[in-house]
């Protein structure tokens, strides 16, 4: 095969997908869930693959319900999406009341977006939020408009909002707007980053301040990571949550419960069962071949392909995974050892869970000179040129037969 067509067919068939169990030496064997499906003691509740949004347990899920503070994380997204983290936010005249979360902000007193932020997430400050509608949007009802156009734009069916603190009855969602909601914000590495802390000083304002995380499942337990809480008469005790492990990266949500040990017990149910039903895989070994190809221009001989550091996939339980070769069908030389010349995907479905470079595992010489002569179509090609060659020999002796002689004066 010339080198032409060699490349015209690079990704192509071998692109296909190949069945997971093809590698099946490398596979670790479909285990039984270890954690029981849980039964949330709660209005409403679920639990979805961060990644996929998946849904891994529902109850309820499209059930629209008061969510008290949860309201925040709208508040939230549309301060990052609209003020720079050193931005200058200005504190409006907010009268909180003794029994609401606040950190004291006075009228005019100066804070970073970053702080408000913070204050925001983990210590649900009315007050910050008051500050940070009127500096977005102008005012708190403009910024209202703001909230329930995002929610829109989002598919956030849903879910509707009257103030960005959620002291206001009309602030509903539903379990499932709201894990969609927290898996956008999860994406932002800030909102990430912000609320996994257990407590953070504010730099900015008239005044150092120190707020801690109001959800104290954070500290407690390693493997959540967030996010947030929310309470009041109507809506019981609310808690969004999200955890990592094995790999993998669940959000939960948990509507009315009532008392905030079975919202944190519910929570914690439901991110633990999440993660459970997810596995770690062993796709391919270091350096171990996971496939062959035959070298352009060089009859029977294969080079092995391989992963520097093998590859690992995080899979739902049940599932076998497929992994998909991304390699041309020959491989080109010449190329030293260890030359990078496609990758290996682990996938389900459409999604690609994992994926490694696939290197030669030895050297891959230069094809050898009229190689291609030797193969069919090699030796058609070699046949026409016969051929054609013979029809212009023969057309020029003609020519010369019909030539007059030429004659000497």
């Amino acid at each position: 095969m010339t080198p032409s067509a060699a490349r015209a067919r690079r990704f192509a068939a071998p692109a296909a997908l190949v069945a997971a169990f093809l590698l099946a030496p490398a596979m670790a064997p479909v285990a039984s869930a270890a954690v029981p499906r849980p039964e949330p003691d709660a209005r409403a509740a679920i639990v979805v693959d961060a990644r996929s949004s998946e849904v891994l347990l529902a109850d309820g899920a499209d059930e629209r319900h008061s969510i008290a503070s949860t309201t925040k994380l709208m508040t939230a997204l549309l301060l990052l999406e609209r003020a720079e983290p050193n931005e200058v936010l200005t504190a409006t005249g907010y009268q909180a009341a003794a029994v609401e979360s606040q950190i004291g902000l006075e009228r005019g007193e100066r804070l970073r977006a970053r702080d408000l932020l913070t204050a925001l997430l983990l210590a649900s400050a009315n007050d910050a939020a008051a500050t940070i509608a009127t500096n977005v949007s102008g005012s708190r009802r403009a910024f209202v408009r703001d909230m329930n156009r995002r929610a829109a734009e989002l598919g956030l069916r849903s879910t509707s909002y009257s103030d960005p603190i959620g002291l206001a009855r009309r602030n509903r969602s539903s379990a499932r707007d709201l894990a969609s909601l927290t898996r956008r914000l999860l994406r932002n590495r800030r909102f990430a980053a912000t609320v996994d802390r257990t407590q953070a000083r504010l730099r900015s304002g008239a005044r150092r301040r120190t707020v801690r995380n109001r959800n104290t499942l954070v500290e407690a337990y390693p493997f959540v990571e967030g996010v947030k809480t929310g309470y009041t008469q109507r809506a019981q005790y609310v808690l969004i949550g999200a955890g990592k492990g094995r790999g993998a990266e669940v959000v939960s949500v948990v509507l009315g419960a009532p008392s905030e040990l079975s919202r944190n017990q519910s929570t914690l149910d439901l991110l633990r069962f999440g993660l459970d039903q997810f596995r770690r895989v062993r796709v391919a070994r270091a350096g171990a071949p996971v496939a062959r190809r035959p070298v352009d221009g060089r009859d029977g001989l294969v080079v092995g392909l391989a992963t520097p550091r093998g590859l690992t996939a995080t899979v739902r339980r049940g599932r076998r995974p497929a992994t998909r070769l991304r390699v041309a069908e020959e491989i080109e030389g010449p190329l030293p050892p260890g030359r990078r010349v496609g990758r290996l995907e682990v996938r389900d479905g459409a999604r690609v869970l994992a994926s490694a470079p696939l290197l030669t595992t030895s050297a891959v010489p230069e094809a050898e000179p009229f190689a291609d002569l030797r193969s069919p179509a090699g030796l058609a090609v070699l046949l026409t040129a016969v051929v054609v060659l013979a029809l212009v020999v023969a057309t020029v002796r003609a020519r010369r037969r019909r030539r007059p002689w030429a004659t000497s004066r």
